[in-house]
């Protein structure tokens, strides 16, 4: 994408009140309005948040992120937005969804909308992953709210027709997020949990490498964990696999300019700085270094 691409119209698309014909159709991100239809604890942490949308905030893809106006949950003020990257896309009823952790002000203020409140969003930001059509098998590895961010490409997979193996890691049962999602496609589900041993690494490099000897991993996806993204890495460099990660870092701007969610990426031997909010959040898994 371009600067140009970022630009967005000085008043937001209020969705339901506002036509597309009045904002510039060249534009691909837009400051919406939208209104809350849910926003539903699923555990002790997580938020499962649900939004009407415009149809440029529609056409968001897999790995793409929007940034949130989060409400203020005490008498302090929140001066940046907060990046949420995609959970699923409903265009058939015209919502998009969001699955957040309570961790700080900004979540926890998002916490605190009700059904019927307005929230206003930017995006589609940043570089979303990508499918190749010679991939017929890919495999997700996901931790925690990484989770989340694996739905969407899997569900784009099983779309085209496409095998997801989901390897789902998580502290214990109750945090294997997203299981749904992941069913409803048709996925193999692979559980690896903190309290059983499983998601060791020396484990899910066993269920990786049985996947590569099966045929089952034209293509790797990860993110959510940065030891178990090491163990992607190193077996897609071992065996020519393509693999492609998304990072998470904290973002003030989420427009490039700020420059404070720079990450240091290995590029042809060289190391090189890159934005994650407008040169990712999805990167070559190869030449990326981790957290």
């Amino acid at each position: 994408m371009t600067l140009r691409d970022y630009r967005y119209a000085s008043q937001p698309f209020v969705v339901g009140a506002s036509a597309a014909a009045d904002f510039p159709a060249h534009t691909v991100v837009e400051e919406t309005l939208t209104e809350v239809v849910a926003n539903d604890w699923v555990n002790d942490e997580y938020k499962h948040l649900v939004v009407t949308a415009s149809p440029k905030a529609l056409a968001v893809k897999p790995g793409q992120f929007f940034h949130v106006l989060c409400p203020s949950p005490d008498q302090g003020d929140l001066w940046f937005r907060r990046p949420q990257s995609i959970y699923a896309i409903d265009k058939d009823a015209g919502r998009l969804e969001f699955l957040y952790k309570c961790v700080g002000r900004g979540t926890h203020g998002l916490a605190t909308m009700g059904p019927g409140d307005k929230c206003n969003i930017v995006g589609p930001l940043g570089i979303g992953f990508s499918l190749e059509p010679q991939w017929k098998n890919i495999v997700v590895l996901g931790r925690g709210v990484g989770l989340a961010t694996m739905a969407p490409i899997s569900q784009l997979a099983g779309e085209r027709g496409v095998g997801v193996t989901a390897i789902l890691s998580a502290r214990n049962a109750s945090y294997l997020l997203s299981r749904e999602k992941f069913a409803a496609i048709g996925a193999a589900i692979v559980p690896v949990i903190d309290t059983d041993g499983t998601s060791a690494v020396e484990n899910v490099e066993a269920i990786l490498r049985a996947l590569i000897d099966d045929g089952k991993a034209d293509a790797f996806f990860t993110c959510g964990s940065n030891r178990l993204f090491q163990v992607m890495r190193r077996l897609g460099k071992e065996f020519g696999i393509p693999g492609q990660i998304a990072m998470e870092q904290i973002m003030a701007c989420g427009l490039g300019p700020c420059y404070v969610c720079v990450k240091t990426f290995e590029v042809d031997g060289q190391k090189v700085l890159r934005r994650v909010c407008v040169e990712g959040p999805v990167f070559d898994i190869q030449e990326a270094l981790g957290w």
